[in-house]
Parts: structure tokens; sequence; C-alpha cells
């Protein structure tokens, strides 16, 4: 498809010190969301139910959750002729939780912001969170 070449993938694995049992819900309960942001969130666990996390920063659909394991979402980019699709899984790990995270078709022109983004806001966050307490 020649349109794609304007699209980009990211792939990374983080080690997050809590127990995919307890990162689990902080990926997907809206106020413990709201706990690590500091922003106003709006999650549920329903596929198919529309997330926002961040006050709407990043807004999105929820398509697959198997609980302490996978969590699968559209997010948003405007008119795209792909989805855009996040794919959390959470490995158990000596340390914690190893994260392997899998973002498709990004646009190209967010591609920085969205690889920034995932290391310091969300993963970075959730890091400094989970050593803190």
């Amino acid at each position: 498809m020649w349109y794609n070449y304007l699209m980009k993938q990211y792939k990374k694995y983080y080690i997050i010190p809590a127990e995919p049992e307890i990162l689990y819900p902080a990926l997907t309960n809206e106020y413990t969301i709201q706990l690590w942001t500091g922003d106003e969130a709006e999650m549920s666990t329903e596929i198919g139910s529309e997330f926002s996390l961040w006050d709407g920063s990043i807004v999105g659909k929820n398509l697959a959750f198997e609980p302490n394991k996978l969590i699968q979402q559209e997010w948003y980019f405007g008119e795209q002729d792909e989805q855009s699709i996040v794919t959390i899984k959470l490995h158990v790990h000596p340390k914690g939780t190893s994260v392997e995270l899998l973002h498709t078709n990004i646009p190209d022109e967010d591609f920085e912001d969205i690889c920034e983004g995932w290391d310091d806001a969300y993963f970075g966050n959730l890091m400094d969170f989970f050593s803190e307490g």
C-alpha cells in the first residue's frame, strides 16, 4: 500500500517495579490513572468503549482486554486510512512487570511526540509512581 510510507510503528519494552496484578488496574481504572497522571481520565474495560487520557490529549477506543496480561486500543489521529493500534502486553519479571509496547500506524508528523510521550509521560510516570510507592 503506497500510502503506508507515512505511517510508522514504535516497539519498546519497559520494566515497571510492580507486579502485573497491580500494574493492570493502574492502566485500566480511571481513578488509578488519575493518580499517576495527575489529569482527568475516562476509562472502562468494556470492549468498544471510548477512553480519554491527559484531559483529552489522548483519545480512542478500547479493543481488547485480558486481565493482567493485555490491553489493546485504537488511538485517534483524525482521518486515517489505517487504524493506529496500541498493544500493551504485561509479562511477569523478577523486578515487577516487563511491558511490551507496540504502537502501529503512527502518523509521521506525530511520531517523535508519540515516542517521547510513551517514554516520559506514560511509562516514565508509571515507573516514578511505583518507585516512590
